[in-house]
């Protein structure tokens, strides 16, 4: 499964929905044009959103700044305080709100993981999974939060499930690879992978996992390619670091 950085790339982009506010009204703020200005910044100038959040709050945010805070939480590590943020929204959503609990719950689920605290986090997605148990997202975060904790098995049912509902998410296929690979099952893992990146090419934890696989089998050729393009296509990121280290330990 993804490092503890994977996790905190994948998690990001996650963050950024909308629906928690709703369009300006004649002579007033628009609050969504002002979620969307502050989650921009959250990620520039983190310290800044949550001054920013904060004034907005007092102007009517309400929960649109309170989940544009967590954001910025986020960005600055502070996960705990993230996630305590995140659950008390999850229960507090106004009636209206386009974003349900669970996706909220499922936020908070994975700022615990990034904290380390894999019993909240997956107190938090089972919660969720009551609330949506067909969602394969929540899925997906809980055989993350498995894995973290070394319950590959466990992992790999929840992936199951979210491929059965959504067989082109090369993320979960990414993720069930490695689940695959820590048990031994390197043949399934690496058709995993492979087809992970017939559907998205540019996905790094792929790349870098078909690699360690192909290793393992015994292709070191197969593997450095793999991990020469992951540096190539993204450098600076984790992935990329990773696969550098991998290269090196070749030589």
């Amino acid at each position: 499964m993804r490092t503890r950085e994977h996790v905190a790339l994948w998690l990001a982009p996650l963050l950024l929905l909308g629906g928690l506010a709703g369009p300006a009204t004649a002579g007033r703020l628009d609050h969504a044009e002002q979620y969307r200005a502050c989650l921009t910044l959250a990620h520039r100038d983190a310290r800044g959103a949550i001054e920013s959040a904060a004034v907005w709050r007092r102007a009517g945010g309400g929960a649109a700044a309170e989940h544009c805070t967590a954001v910025a939480l986020i960005a600055l590590q502070q996960y705990a305080d993230a996630a305590i943020r995140l659950e008390a929204l999850a229960a507090e959503l106004p009636a209206d709100s386009r974003v349900g609990p669970a996706e909220i719950l499922g936020q908070a689920a994975n700022a615990w993981l990034l904290a380390d605290r894999d019993d909240e986090a997956l107190r938090l997605i089972d919660e969720a999974l009551v609330m949506t148990p067909d969602a394969p997202a929540l899925h997906v975060d809980r055989a993350r939060i498995l894995a973290h904790h070394g319950q590959y098995a466990a992992a790999l049912a929840d992936l199951d499930k979210a491929l059965a509902a959504d067989p082109s998410d090369d993320d979960a296929l990414a993720f069930r690879a490695s689940a695959l690979r820590r048990q031994g099952r390197l043949v399934d893992a690496l058709a995993d992978a492979t087809t992970a990146l017939e559907i998205n090419p540019d996905n790094a934890s792929a790349r870098l996992e078909r690699g360690i696989i192909q290793k393992a089998l015994g292709d070191i050729d197969a593997a450095r390619t793999d991990w020469r393009e992951t540096v190539e296509r993204h450098a600076g990121t984790p992935a990329g670091d990773a696969a550098g280290q991998y290269l090196q330990s070749l030589d």
